[in-house]
Order: structure tokens, then sequence, then C-alpha cells
């Protein structure tokens, strides 16, 4: 690959000898002269130079660009991981939770069917309570029947 320089002087990229000048330097230094040889190898060394730092500039760039992007892998990767764990534990919760509703569903269910077991308790025993009072006040009324007799009002009725 050829680089021009100066306009007036073609050079190699590459180190080697120097291509020959096409155009006058100057009065004072006549073509292929020790001076025109020196000023074509400064350039050839400023090339080779510039060319080195170029490519180093172009390293440094793409080890930067390495780097950024590993990192920003190794991001991923650790946001990932914590989600991924948050949401474990997520729904180890909720699994959780939901178990606790189910198992005080269940206790209400329980209580309301105790409730449920206490109340038919009760209305068995006003009933049989109330059967007792039937068959006492059809004996008491077939007795007053088979005497001829009234029935007597109670005169203190809280204290008997």
């Amino acid at each position: 690959m050829l680089t021009l320089i100066d306009r007036s002087v073609l050079l190699p990229a590459a180190d080697g000898p120097p291509a020959p000048s096409t155009a006058q330097q100057g009065p004072a230094a006549p073509p292929g002269s020790a001076t025109d040889r020196d000023a074509v190898l400064a350039k050839v060394e400023m090339n080779r130079k510039l060319s080195m730092v170029k490519a180093w500039e172009e390293n440094q760039k793409s080890k930067a660009d390495n780097r950024a992007e590993h990192k920003m892998s190794s991001i991923l990767s650790w946001e990932n991981t914590k989600k991924a764990a948050v949401e474990a534990k997520l729904r180890t919760r909720e699994e959780k939770l939901e178990k606790k509703k189910a198992e005080y569903a269940e206790q209400m269910r329980n209580r309301v069917a105790m409730i449920h077991k206490e109340a038919e308790e009760q209305r068995a025993l006003v009933e049989a309570r109330r059967q007792e009072e039937m068959i006492k006040y059809q004996e008491t009324a077939a007795k007053h029947r088979s005497k001829g007799t009234t029935p007597a009002k109670k005169f203190l009725t809280c204290f008997g």
C-alpha cells in the first residue's frame, strides 16, 4: 500500500527503499542527493511510527471494547441470577401464603360446622323439652278430665 506524503513523494507503507522522487524539493538539493534521501527516510520513519501508534490505538480500543462487553455480560448474568433468586423467593412465599390461606379457610369451615352442630344440639334440646312439656301437659289435662277438675292458677310462680 502506498501513502501520499507532501503530494510530491509516493512512499511505501512498509520499510524499504524509498520511491524515486518525481518533483523537485528545492534548488539547493538535486534529486538523488543525501539530503533528499535523509528527508525521505525521515518521512518513512514518521509514517512507520504513525502507523504503529494507530495500530496501538486500535488495539487499545479493541481491548477496551472487549473489557466493556465482558463487564456488561457479567452484569447481565448477575442481574439474571438475582432476579431468579428473588422470583423463586416470591414463589415460595406465595405458596406459603396460599397454604396458610387454605388452612385458615379450613379452620373457618370447621368453626362454621361446629357452630352448626351446636345449634342443632340446642334445637334438639329445645325440641326434647317441648315434647316433655307437651307430654306433661297432656297427662295433666287427662288427670283433670278424669277427676273433673279445672287446673288452678299458681299464685306465686317464681317460688315454686
